[in-house]
């Protein structure tokens, strides 16, 4: 999967960056090595909080689909 992220050079100094696929992505650094290791973990970290392993309810289902 490719997911695009945007890099801004941080006023303070460094780099901030976002996700726009992923509402809510985001990730500072201080380098563009640190900053793409940071966006690595930070698309990980996101992907799995929208993949509960259970449902919240007995009642309630979840659907995986192949985009």
């Amino acid at each position: 999967m490719i997911i695009k992220a945007i890099v801004h050079k941080a006023e303070e100094g460094g780099y901030w960056a976002e996700v726009p696929a992923l509402p809510g992505c985001v990730t500072q650094a201080e380098t563009m090595d640190e900053i793409r290791a940071n966006l690595q973990e930070a698309i990980h970290g996101w992907l799995e909080a929208g993949n509960p392993e259970s449902p919240a309810s007995k009642d309630d289902q979840i659907l995986e689909l192949a985009v």
